[in-house]
């Protein structure tokens, strides 16, 4: 066996077909280009990249493309956005962000600073009462927030207190984020970065959201056709982005998962060209940075029964160049992924598969909690990690070490698994 399975590897590693990294660099320089507008949903970016990614797993050559529509509720901001800081103009996207489920905000406001080293929620309270703080933003650092979410949380809601909103510094880049876009809460949340926020005392907004009821978008499925239809490999990847920041901003995502749903591309064309012993499926997901709505609708409205994926590989964010790769595994891909540590000690595509706790931030999860043999790649804390969903994860600061090791990684765990 140890024999056969050398022999096995050797002759996947030789293959009649390989990785395609100039394919590969331009699906994610198309992707993260200004024509799909960071692959969003207010200027339907997403869905005119979902219509690209049509187009390109049919030039791949698989059998059949089929679109599989849901609808989403999200929160965005296309508009104006302006912030000035004692009259400073902050930077959108690099200064200051607003958190996904903020209203708009046009009015000038006081600034009260939270004191979080001798920190009393009645002292805030108390505070937030006194005439000099009516209508106030209330700014404090967000992790020292969020251990205290019962307090702060009270703050976003009308009627309760007479503050105008709240400002969550964040250290740069700052950040921008839509899982929990679905809602809007009652008063603005600005993320900032601390030195353009401290010590100021009077911050002015002019800043545009727009709630999308219903929005439409699909999930892009290409299927090769194996010479076994009893059951099937399933590689995923969520073509989606963060899309706009104001009218002139907006977040490329070249590694936030341009890189993921090209890996998928160019797998759907090997296996077209290399035909499969079993059915393969490959869908691009929308929606996954609305909270996975896009693999959810799927898990629910499967086109292949569940119990028939023999694994999938869901592929996000790999477009960086750690040597170790950070996985995550279902409990039903165990013997998979055993498999696969076998298979890189022996052709050394990583230095090592490091295993993380399965958590939902990102589509293998759905799939995981419904009993799927699946696991999830992502090349982290490498160079390009520090952009993460900053507008500075663009093409040009595209790293494209990890996808070749990757591709090869999956391509002999399909040959032997």
């Amino acid at each position: 066996m140890k024999r056969l399975f050398i022999i096995l590897l050797a002759f996947c590693a030789i293959g009649l077909g390989a990785q395609d990294l100039p394919h590969y660099k331009r699906i994610v320089k198309e992707l993260s280009s200004a024509k799909y507008q960071g692959r969003g949903y207010a200027r339907d970016g997403a869905n005119k990249a979902g219509k690209y990614l049509e187009k390109e797993f049919r030039k791949a050559g698989v059998d059949e493309v089929t679109l599989q529509p849901f609808t989403l509720d999200i929160n965005t901001f296309c508009g104006k956005m302006n912030m000035w800081a004692d009259g400073k103009k902050l930077r959108a996207g690099v200064d200051f962000s607003m958190r996904e489920y903020s209203p708009g905000a046009h009015g000038e406001y006081p600034v009260y600073h939270v004191d979080t080293l001798n920190f009393s929620a009645e002292r805030l309270f108390q505070d937030l009462a006194k005439p000099e703080y009516a209508n106030c933003l209330v700014a404090c650092e967000f992790w020292f927030t969020y251990r205290n979410r019962e307090v702060f949380s009270r703050l976003q809601n009308a009627g309760e207190f007479p503050n105008a909103g709240l400002i969550y510094t964040w250290e740069s880049p700052i950040k921008f984020y839509k899982a929990y876009g679905e809602k809007v809460v009652d008063k603005p949340i600005v993320w900032v970065t601390p030195e353009a926020i401290e010590g100021v005392k009077r911050v002015r907004l002019d800043v545009d959201n727009k709630f999308l009821k219903d929005y439409e978008c699909f999930n892009v499925i290409a299927k090769v056709e194996g010479a076994r239809h009893d059951s099937c490999y399933v590689f995923t990847a969520h073509y989606d982005h963060l899309g706009n920041l104001g009218r002139k901003i907006y977040y490329a995502g070249a590694n936030d998962n341009a890189s993921g749903t090209a890996t998928i591309v160019t797998l759907a064309e090997y296996y077209a060209k290399n035909r499969p012993e079993y059915d393969m499926y490959f869908i691009a997901f929308s929606g996954e940075d609305a909270n996975l709505r896009g693999s959810t609708w799927f898990v629910e409205h499967p086109i292949v029964p569940l119990e028939q994926i023999r694994y999938l590989f869901n592929i996000d964010m790999i477009g960086d160049n750690n040597p170790v790769q950070y996985c995550e595994v279902s409990d039903r891909g165990m013997r998979g992924f055993e498999l696969l540590e076998q298979i890189n000690a022996r052709q050394g595509h990583f230095q090592s598969l490091n295993r993380g706790e399965l958590a939902a931030n990102s589509d293998h999860y759905p799939f995981a909690v419904r009993d799927v043999p699946c696991i999830f790649l992502e090349n982290e804390e490498g160079d390009a990690f520090q952009y993460y969903h900053t507008i500075f994860d663009t093409w040009k600061n595209a790293v494209t070490t990890s996808y070749e090791p990757t591709f090869r990684l999956v391509r002999d765990f399909i040959s032997i698994y």
